[in-house]
């Protein structure tokens, strides 16, 4: 078991629950919603701990239902090249929110975008919590959660429907909607003013 486990029990006390080594070597283990930034903090800038480096952000949901969902932050110790996983469980009955890291690490705004875009989970105090992956009036719910259909709610002509309402050229080049399965699909007049580096206006959401 990495010390650094019982170094949170001994700080932290009882917010600090279970933790496990996994298959991989790697210990993993569950920390309170409530405390999760003080024991980021503490892991990043304690002497002894420096785990400086986010690796990702990610969250697991289980078939079960009575199995909440978990979130998982990878750190990594790039001095000390040592690797903990913190995990936190946050009940699917309830609000899937969690105070947002990006002040520690501004590399957590995409991964934090990127849960909130397939899990659904609100990172508060979030710079700048939108989707990511997916367009903003997208509809269909979270693509990762267990409750999502494998093929969408929605069929693929109303899918490609909401996505051209959306104003695609006003997010993406000419060179990044080419490569969607979809550009084909795009109306002439979107075309030509992609070809012609024109760029169109988002408007407010209501």
């Amino acid at each position: 078991m990495n010390p650094s486990v019982d170094a949170l029990r001994a700080t932290f006390g009882p917010a600090i629950g279970r933790a496990v080594v996994a298959r991989d070597g790697v210990s993993v283990v569950s920390v309170r919603p409530e405390p999760l930034v003080a024991v980021l903090a503490w892991l990043r800038d304690t002497v002894g701990e420096r785990y400086d480096y986010l690796v990702d952000v990610t969250a697991v949901e289980y078939r079960d239902g009575e199995r909440p969902l978990e979130l998982v932050y990878f750190l990594r110790s790039l001095a000390r090249r040592t690797d903990l996983r913190v995990k936190v469980d946050l009940e699917l009955r309830g609000p899937l929110a969690v105070d947002s890291v990006v002040s520690l690490w501004a590399g957590a705004n995409w991964l934090e975008r990127e849960v909130f875009d397939m899990f659904g989970v609100t990172f508060r105090g979030h710079p700048d919590l939108r989707r990511i992956l997916m367009w903003d009036t997208y509809a269909e719910g979270y693509p990762l959660r267990k409750d999502f259909p494998l093929r969408g709610r929605f069929s693929r002509a109303e899918q490609v429907r909401q996505a051209l309402a959306a104003n695609p050229e006003a997010h993406y080049s000419m060179e990044e909607l080419s490569i969607a399965e979809a550009y084909d699909e795009l109306p002439p007049d979107v075309k030509a003013r992609l070809d012609q580096g024109e760029r169109g206006t988002v408007a407010d959401a209501p």
